[in-house]
């Protein structure tokens, strides 16, 4: 059994970086499905979303987990991060809001 070296949270994005670095031949299936899965639909680099799920945490008082999820769904309009951040059952001000969609706008034009 594999022993586990240290748990961290990271987006679809920053799997795929990792995936990348070993070789399709060496992955065991699972792998070769998360990779699948990550290339057909991560929207960002590992790079920009890690600096995204900084921002959302440090200017948008969210969670790391919360931003997180944010970036791997990557939503593009009010409407879609409020039907998102509904089940986190907190009060999101419509500001907060629009600064968290300007910052994933923003960072994965860079």
């Amino acid at each position: 059994m594999t022993e586990t070296l240290k748990k961290e949270l990271i987006t679809t994005a920053q799997v795929k970086d990792i995936l990348e670095s070993v070789k399709p031949d060496d992955m065991d299936q699972i792998q070769r499905w998360t990779f699948d899965y990550t290339t057909k639909f991560g929207k960002v680099t590992g790079k920009q979303a890690q600096k995204m799920v900084k921002k959302l945490v440090e200017e948008c008082d969210l969670t790391p987990e919360e931003s997180v999820e944010v970036v791997n769904v990557m939503p593009t309009s009010l409407e879609e991060l409020r039907a998102f951040t509904f089940g986190w059952k907190k009060l999101i001000l419509t500001e907060t809001l629009e600064k968290m969609l300007a910052i994933l706008k923003d960072e994965s034009q860079g």
